[in-house]
């Protein structure tokens, strides 16, 4: 039985997030390298588009992005972490396990975060240029778990047809 868990929305969203990620794991793992490396989408002008390596390396730099993005607004000292290609669907789920664990200590080191922020002026702005108190980010973050693992089931089924 799903052990949930006891930190009302916090432990609420790290659920999901956690949820989100088990379902990712699950599509990757049948994964040969080469199903991984093989550039599927020709068309993409988004170099983290192209192979299912690639969306993959770009995730998992997103989750840690999300994060460093929190802990800078709270006035830390954090660099980003550089994307890496790895070379396996189990280097990959590793990968996926440690970005994970990256998101949880957020929240052990700050265990009162506050996720809502109404004032505008003093929400997180992301070095892409929006602006995401806790909560909005860290939904972005599961939801875009989501639209990535879909966008891999898709490369999937395009790589049995070629």
């Amino acid at each position: 039985m799903k052990e949930y868990r006891d930190n009302g929305a916090i432990g609420a969203l790290l659920d999901e997030y956690e949820k989100s990620i088990e379902e990712l794991k699950e599509v990757i793992t049948p994964l040969s390298k080469s199903d991984l490396t093989t550039i599927v989408d020709h068309e993409t002008k988004d170099k983290d588009c192209r192979s299912i390596q690639t969306i993959l390396s770009h995730v998992i730099e997103s989750g840690y992005t999300y994060v460093i993005e929190i802990r800078k607004w709270l006035g830390e000292e954090v660099d980003y972490k550089k994307k890496e290609l790895l070379n396996s669907a189990d280097e990959y789920k590793t990968a996926l396990n440690d970005m994970f664990a990256f998101n949880e200590k957020l929240f052990q080191d700050h265990p009162k975060l506050q996720l809502e922020e109404y004032n505008p002026d003093k929400k997180i702005k992301v070095r892409w240029g929006q602006k995401y108190d806790v909560d909005q980010l860290l939904e972005h973050a599961i939801v875009h778990i989501l639209r990535h693992r879909r966008q891999i089931e898709r490369f999937k089924i395009k790589l049995k047809t070629n």
